[in-house]
């Protein structure tokens, strides 16, 4: 399964997501999505998974959850917005990603793209940037990766042009 990951969009959906997401299965958004109207363009393009984020308005919390934890292809997933980066999980989530174990943990929330093991929970940590207009970022990015077999592979980051 292709996977196309996003977050922070904050209202603004870049023209291009579709180019580059044209080959995806699914679309993830890992919060702040900004309006419906945007969730609704990516929903009528693809498959798509979200989690609320916290400038996200009550229209966006109903249709959302604040925490999406799923089985994809053989891998079990957490999607949240803030979660903290290892090993320094924000301490409401630590103990459940302690208890529940996921093999990716994806966040949102910083606007900084990184992506990072954490061999002591045997996960990996996805943050996909940030591919909205506002905020301090300079540049917007997406990530695709692959889920197979309980495997992640094939993890793609793309820059997004202005």
């Amino acid at each position: 399964m292709k996977i196309g990951l996003m977050s922070d969009t904050h209202g603004y959906l870049h023209p291009q997501v579709f180019k580059y997401f044209d080959q995806v299965d699914e679309i993830w958004h890992a919060g702040d999505i900004g309006n419906v109207a945007l969730a609704d363009e990516l929903e009528a393009f693809k498959p798509f998974r979200a989690v609320y984020g916290n400038i996200d308005g009550q229209d966006i919390r109903i249709r959302y959850p604040e925490h999406n934890l799923f089985i994809c292809e053989g891998v079990k997933v957490w999607m949240t917005h803030i979660g903290g980066y290892p090993p320094r999980y924000t301490p409401a989530l630590k103990p459940h990603i302690q208890k529940k174990r996921p093999q990716l943990f994806i966040t949102g929330h910083s606007h900084i793209l990184k992506v990072i093991p954490d061999p002591a929970l045997q996960l990996l940590h996805i943050n996909p940037g940030a591919c909205g207009k506002q905020g301090w970022h300079k540049v917007k990015t997406l990530v695709r990766f692959e889920l197979s077999n309980g495997d992640i592979k094939g993890l793609e980051v793309i820059e997004l042009p202005d």
